[in-house]
């Protein structure tokens, strides 16, 4: 698989889920999913939709300013994005990066890892 083809498919599917319906990510993790989210550690597809169901704001708007793929040793692919989220009008939107390890899982790839960080300036 070409890394950067899938990887921009699984950002575009990602984030549009991450916007709209958190709840709808539980099918790109799996048991062994781990999430590091601002530092705190979530394990498994349940717990990893519950943190980011749980965020402080609702629908939101991702803008995407850079996007990595690289091919992994291990026959995955890895995944870096920077961007802003808006969370509302008035307020300044926020600026993250974020890290994804994807792993082939029959015709598809999950999340096998994910790291999340905002970055105050």
């Amino acid at each position: 698989a070409d890394p950067e083809a899938v990887g921009k498919a699984f950002i575009a599917h990602y984030y549009s889920l991450f916007e709209q319906n958190r709840a709808g990510l539980g099918n790109l993790y799996q048991d062994a999913s781990m999430l590091t989210f601002e530092g705190t550690k979530f394990q498994g597809a349940q717990a990893i939709v519950q943190k980011l169901s749980g965020l402080a704001f609702g629908a939101c708007k991702v803008t995407l300013a850079t996007q990595d793929f690289q091919p992994s040793i291990s026959g995955g692919i890895l995944v870096f994005t920077t961007g802003n989220i808006q969370t509302e009008a008035e307020s300044p939107p926020l600026k993250f990066s974020q890290v994804f390890h994807l792993m082939p899982v029959n015709a598809s790839f999950v999340v096998t890892n994910d790291m999340f960080r905002l970055n105050y300036s």
